[in-house]
């Protein structure tokens, strides 16, 4: 397997196949494709794994796409971002937001990932879900906006807008707290609850959460209240 990403903000990602080879995406990720490359569309392991998928915020169904000779195919997100190509060694693991997974080597498995803190679960909202991708293989996976990465020590906690994670070391400890501040919760806008990340780990977050996008285009839909009067 080999590819190109292209673009700068609203990026491609074109996979070249040999005989043989397969990867897959969720659904509706796919862009272009020679007629050398097969699809076939199922579950991806029977009805629970589509059911378990689809509560990660994935597809129920996922789409394989295989090079009967030599194949060419090419992906793309949804929203303007990144693509990060992520070579898994055999074992380990991610975890990604929801969204996030784009496409991969057949070899990597894609399942749901539970956060162990029940307030997590509770308050998180966009981050309380989330996907695990597992190796060996390629995955490429997708953040909104730009893509800012940071290494964080043992016991080294960051605060973050749950919208803006976007892929963590599985070492990394996931929960939420309440923003502190009476006037910091009546007007800062943020929300009631921070993500807390604490290392040791890698992360990676977006500078722009899918949900701030769509409430800002929102905002200037008519009756969205954002309609200046101007014509």
């Amino acid at each position: 397997m080999r590819y190109k990403i292209s673009g700068t903000m609203m990026q491609t990602v074109e996979i070249d196949l040999d005989p043989g080879e397969t990867v897959f995406s969720q659904t509706s990720c796919m862009c272009w494709m020679n007629d050398l490359v097969e699809m076939d569309t199922h579950t991806g392991g029977g009805f629970l794994s589509g059911v378990m998928r689809s509560l990660g915020g994935g597809s129920f169904f996922i789409t394989e796409f295989t090079a009967r000779g030599n194949g060419h195919v090419a992906f793309a997100p949804r929203f303007p971002g990144a693509i990060l190509p992520i070579v898994l060694q055999p074992g380990q693991s991610l975890i990604c937001r929801k969204e996030t997974f784009l496409v991969a080597e057949k070899s990597v498995q894609l399942e749901i990932a539970w956060q162990q803190r029940f307030g997590a679960g509770l308050f998180g909202g966009e981050g309380f879900v989330l996907q695990k991708v597992t190796g060996p293989g390629t995955v490429f996976l997708d953040l909104s906006g730009e893509v800012v990465e940071r290494d964080l020590a043992p016991g080294e906690r960051l605060l973050v807008n749950a919208g803006h994670v976007g892929i963590m070391d599985p070492s990394i400890t996931f929960d939420i707290q309440m923003v502190k501040g009476f006037k910091n919760i009546l007007f800062g806008g943020e929300g009631l609850f921070l993500a807390t990340l604490t290392g040791p780990g890698h992360v990676a977050l977006q500078s722009m959460p899918i949900m701030n996008l769509a409430e800002e285009i929102a905002r200037h839909m008519p009756g969205g209240g954002g309609d200046s009067g101007w014509r």
